[in-house]
Parts: structure tokens; C-alpha cells; sequence
């Protein structure tokens, strides 16, 4: 493992308080507040990069700021037939505008189906990654599957039946879904070890309820990091946070970032 790894930002808890999750008519605000954070970059929400313009606002932005973009997230119900074609040239967009912003990561997310996925549906969902995962490549972008929990619970079930159809993906687990999935990161880590090339980090504490911001849950972040040199991780980072509905923020989202930013610093040694 390298001895220093990236660690980005996604802006996800702040487009948890926006209507309709639109995080684009502050993008600016935003990349200052990462900025000021001393974060190494922001990755992006895909439906910020579908708007008209966004390359060109965020490229000012991101050189204004000093922050470079570093990847984005992408999702959609790539399981299911009927909408299929739609998810393929949304990425189509989102991967070319990325690399125009000189982006190296997307992280992708198949979507919750109604029930348990059918075989039916786990073959339209590889055939879905597969084209995304060979549109990134000839964009120099490495994909990875990111996880909520419904892809992780049941004895990863649906994460298996993806494997199983497209062996050679690459990973990029949130941490803290998976402990509220019931699974173990450190045991995570260690079983899938060089598959995984990028991480979302989030804190908890021991009752599952998300804290302001990481290093006021009680996540083991020290035991995180020892997996992942034992499994020579030389991937990206990317701190995600999320509040409960009803909580209620005590500091400027930028003090949290930067308190995030500066213990994954003092506990991973990034």
C-alpha cells in the first residue's frame, strides 16, 4: 500500500437536504467547503454531471478552488430490461464528462429491486456493467461496484450473483453499510483484498446512529487500515457523510468535513 492514499469527498449529505437531492446550484459552494477541508478531491454525484454546463462549472470551480475531481457515483436500475438502454447512455454522458474533468473512478450502484433479484434479472444487470465497465476503460476510469445495504445482506446475495456473472469487477465497498448490512469491514477486506479499489467512509455509533462527523462514532478506523495493508490497498478513499432525518447540524458542514478529513489522517495515516 502506498504510504499516502487520496481521500476525497462525496456530497451526498448535502444533497440529502435538498429537494430532489440537486446538489447543482451549489456545486461551487461545495467544492470550496472540500477545498477548505484539505481534502484531495471530490467525487461527484452523476446527476449533477447529466446537467447543462456542469463540466464547465465545475472545471472553474475545481481550478479555482484547487481540488480536483477524482470520480464520481453513478447509478440506476440496471437490473431490469425495460430500463436498461436508459442507464447505458446516461453513463455514456457521465463517463465522457468525467474524463473531460479528468476523473479516474466511477462508482457504480445496480440498484434495489422490488424482491430477491432472479437469474433473469442478474444476467441484464452483468451485461449493464459490463458495457459501463468497457465504456470506462476506453476512458482511462476505473469502475467499481459500490454497495448500500441490500446488495450485502441475506449472505451477499445479490453482490455474489453479480461476481458470479462478472468475475473480474472491481470493489468499492462503503464501509459503513456493510456494518449495518451486519457484516464485519475488517472481515470485508480481507476476503475480497485486491479486488477492492475504492472506499466510502462514514461514522456510527455503537447503536447504528450516523454521527455529525467521523471520529465522533465509534467505526475502528486504526483496524480498518491494518486490513487494508494486509491487502496492499492503493485505491481512493472518499469520505461520505450522512445525518439521521431528524438531526440537526451543530457546526458548518465545512468543519466537519475538515474534522473527518483530519482523523481519517490521524487513525489510517492518509
Amino acid at each position: 500500500m502506498p504510504d499516502r492514499i487520496p481521500v476525497a469527498a462525496h456530497p451526498w449529505v448535502y444533497a440529502s437536504r435538498r429537494e430532489g437531492y440537486d446538489v447543482f446550484p451549489i456545486i461551487e459552494e461545495i467544492i470550496a467547503d472540500m477545498a477548505y477541508a484539505g481534502l484531495d478531491g471530490i467525487e461527484l454525484m452523476h446527476t449533477v454531471l447529466m446537467q447543462d454546463g456542469a463540466v464547465e462549472r465545475i472545471a472553474a470551480a475545481s481550478e479555482r478552488e484547487g481540488l480536483p475531481v477524482i470520480g464520481s457515483s453513478f447509478g440506476g436500475a440496471m437490473w431490469d430490461s425495460e430500463q436498461a438502454e436508459k442507464v447505458i447512455q446516461d453513463a455514456y454522458v457521465v463517463t465522457a464528462r468525467l474524463q473531460a474533468l479528468g476523473g479516474k473512478a466511477l462508482g457504480v450502484s445496480v440498484g434495489k429491486a422490488p424482491g430477491k433479484r432472479t437469474p433473469e434479472q442478474f444476467d441484464v444487470q452483468a451485461k449493464v456493467l459490463r458495457e459501463i465497465d468497457a465504456m470506462c476503460t476506453q476512458r482511462g476510469i476505473r469502475m467499481n461496484l459500490h454497495n448500500h445495504t441490500y446488495e450485502v445482506e441475506d449472505g451477499e446475495y445479490d453482490l455474489r450473483g453479480t461476481l458470479s456473472r462478472f468475475p473480474e469487477a472491481k470493489l468499492g465497498p462503503d464501509l459503513n453499510w456493510l456494518t449495518r448490512a451486519g457484516i464485519d469491514p475488517v472481515a470485508f477486506i480481507r476476503s475480497y483484498g485486491r479486488r477492492i479499489i475504492f472506499l466510502h467512509l462514514r461514522d456510527a455509533r455503537k447503536d447504528g446512529r450516523w454521527v455529525e462527523s467521523v471520529g465522533e462514532g465509534d467505526e475502528d478506523f486504526a483496524a480498518i487500515a491494518g486490513a487494508l495493508k494486509e491487502a496492499r490497498f492503493d485505491g481512493i478513499a472518499s469520505i461520505e457523510l450522512a445525518w439521521e432525518s431528524d438531526f440537526e447540524p451543530t457546526r458548518p458542514l465545512r468543519e466537519s468535513l475538515r474534522l473527518s478529513r483530519e482523523h481519517i489522517r490521524q487513525t489510517m495515516g492518509w
